[in-house]
């Protein structure tokens, strides 16, 4: 292990709260789906763990101030950062031009290469050369996925989580995998049926990335820090654990010590993997799931049921605008739900989110999330109400009229009503498309059932008993509403039912 420093440099004054104390320093990484970086423990899901958390802990103590971590999906990384949502993003992200026109580095905390991963029963490959004629597997927007494109006589797949890749290649959709020697490492050696041939292919740095142009005197802490973590010997103990110390990170840091250190999170996560054998232990695992379904369950249900009401009244509104308004108010009403049904949801989702910020309009993950399902889907509603409202015979508004009620009146106490009768059934098949469609808004930090979902199923590789465990708790969500409408349609239309007589 390499000697402390004898000299600790000056760095920048932290921020300070109002107490007067260190503000806390928010970083963010997708920790869905991201062995060894920052992942949930498979041995106990509600504790984060990984390599990169560990650097990050060990950030916290040289700099003095409390780290917070913030969840985000890996799309919305990137963009969380250049919103403020938080100062440092550290998900395994590689130092290259391309990225470095977006987000300023921090000095690289890891290097290490490519490594190519095969079946064990497949094709025999071995290097760059030998995958040409085969299907290959990536990550999608990464240093591997530029290697491969350099080689046209082969066919790229990328992907957008590890998880994904590496159960294709179990499945034999891909015939070889290049990804990062890190990810290879805890995909590949602990799936049997996998293994990791030939030798490191290229160079891959990972930094911090620090919003564009802002942050600098954090940055240089961070630097700082790291500078300290590597002369004392901190960066080379939190790899020796997770087994990834490699030849790049001692030739960069002139560090040829070997620590008389074993690779303790390395074993275990091992073990872990190995233990999940058996239904009784899945079964003891699937009980352990419930709290955190049942949180998510009560989040996508809260977003759903605030959005449904929004709506429900904006898209009221728009259809009475459409067919009872002045002409120019009909004419918006009409150009909102035209735009809103013919752009996609995920994008307004985004835009809402991330785009309005730059007008200073910053709202949080749920209101958000509310207002953008709740906008979308009461463009459909509109169109169902506007469809309510022409079914109701003219001569309802003539008879309401005749009985001396104004034209509101008449919409309020007679045709509304009807219309209103009409649609339920629409309305609770609506409701139940938007209690599925919440699950975009994990794009913005909320973690919902799917995002849950996604969790657990990339940390266990269990995709079917989680999915099953899932897709019953959105049934049961939307199954009491099924009733309830049922209950309000058979309530609204016993008046004009047609009576059977009596024997």
């Amino acid at each position: 292990m390499a000697q402390p420093a004898t000299q600790a440099v000056q760095a920048p004054p932290l921020r300070a709260n109002g107490a007067g104390g260190a503000s806390p320093i928010r970083w963010a990484a997708d920790a869905s789906a991201d062995v060894p970086f920052t992942f949930h423990d498979p041995a106990s899901p509600a504790r984060l763990t990984g390599f990169e958390y560990d650097l990050m802990q060990g950030l916290a103590a040289h700099m003095g101030v409390p780290f917070v971590f913030v969840q985000n999906d890996w799309d919305g990384l990137i963009p969380g950062l250049q919103r403020g949502l938080y100062d440092i993003v550290t998900c395994g992200i590689e130092i290259t031009a391309e990225h470095a026109e977006s987000v300023d580095f921090s000095d690289p905390y890891y290097v290490t290469s490519e490594r190519l991963v095969v079946r064990r029963n497949g094709p025999q490959l071995v290097d760059l050369a030998s995958l040409a004629g085969h299907v290959v597997g990536t990550l999608r927007n990464t240093q591997a996925e530029r290697i491969l494109a350099q080689a046209p006589e082969l066919q790229i797949r990328s992907y957008e989580e590890e998880t994904q890749a590496f159960m294709d290649l179990a499945s034999g959709r891909t015939d070889a995998i290049l990804i990062d020697a890190p990810i290879a490492k805890y995909y590949g050696q602990v799936n049997p049926a996998l293994r990791v041939v030939g030798a490191p292919i290229g160079r891959v740095e990972y930094g911090m990335a620090f919003a564009r142009g802002r942050n600098a005197a954090l940055r240089q802490r961070v630097n700082t820090a790291l500078a300290a973590m590597r002369a004392d010997g901190t960066v080379h103990a939190i790899l020796a654990r997770w087994d990834l110390w490699t030849p790049e990170m001692a030739a960069s840091l002139h560090d040829s010590t070997t620590p008389d250190m074993a690779p303790t999170a390395w074993n275990a996560y091992v073990a872990a993997q190995q233990g999940q054998n058996g239904w009784h232990t899945r079964l003891a695992r699937y009980v352990t799931f419930l709290p955190q379904l049942a949180h998510a369950a009560w989040l996508t249900l809260l977003v759903s049921l605030v959005a449904m009401v929004l709506a429900v009244g904006l898209g009221l509104g728009l259809a009475l605008a459409r067919l009872y308004g002045p002409a120019p108010l009909a004419w918006l009403a009409t150009l909102y739900v035209e735009i809103v049904r013919g752009t996609p949801l995920l994008i307004q989702v985004l835009f809402i989110f991330y785009g309005l910020p730059e007008f200073g309009l910053s709202l949080t993950p749920f209101v958000a999330g509310v207002l953008s399902l709740g906008l979308n889907y009461a463009a459909y509603e509109a169109e169902n109400y506007r469809a309510g409202l022409q079914s109701v015979a003219p001569g309802q508004m003539e008879a309401a009229l005749a009985l001396n009620m104004t034209h509101v009146q008449a919409l309020r106490y007679v045709v509304v009503p009807q219309a209103f009768r009409l649609v339920m059934p629409v309305m609770t098949n609506d409701f139940i498309s938007l209690l599925k469609d919440s699950s975009l808004v994990s794009v913005i930090t909320l973690t919902e059932l799917t995002q849950t979902y996604i969790r657990l199923s990339s940390t266990y590789f269990d995709y079917f008993g989680t999915g099953l465990m899932v897709g019953a708790t959105y049934l049961l969500l939307g199954l009491p509403f099924v009733r309830l409408a049922r209950m309000v349609e058979r309530r609204l239309s016993a008046p004009h039912a047609r009576q059977r007589p009596k024997p």
